[in-house]
């Protein structure tokens, strides 16, 4: 992945890469912790619409280690997408136990769907 921001170029790659049926889940690292991870989201959507089981949504998850943000693609009339609100665990309240929730929750539906 590379990307430009302030007129700095930057070079990183996907971590790692989880696939289990329809849940995708995607991390990407950066080096400055300012990375945004809606920066990341066409390049998430770019496999997860690559996922040759289209017939049912896509769940997917990006995240810099900092920021959590959820993603849910459909290719069925069209391809469409829709992303969650942006978690982050700098906030007062530590989103930390809501990314588990629903990721708990997305795994318990793919499940539920095989």
């Amino acid at each position: 992945m590379e990307l430009e921001d302030e007129g700095k170029v930057i070079r990183g790659r996907i971590d790692v890469l989880v696939l289990k049926n329809r849940l995708w889940l995607l991390v990407i690292e950066s080096k400055r912790s300012d990375f945004a991870v809606t920066r990341a989201i066409p390049q998430a959507l770019a496999y997860m619409l690559s996922n040759p089981q289209m017939a049912q949504p896509t769940f997917g998850m990006i995240t810099n280690g900092n920021e959590f943000l959820f993603l849910k693609a459909t290719r069925q009339p069209t391809a469409e997408y829709a992303n969650s609100r942006l978690f982050s665990l700098l906030n007062p309240s530590n989103e930390l136990y809501l990314v588990l929730q629903i990721l708990r929750r997305l795994g318990e539906e793919t499940i539920k769907s095989l």
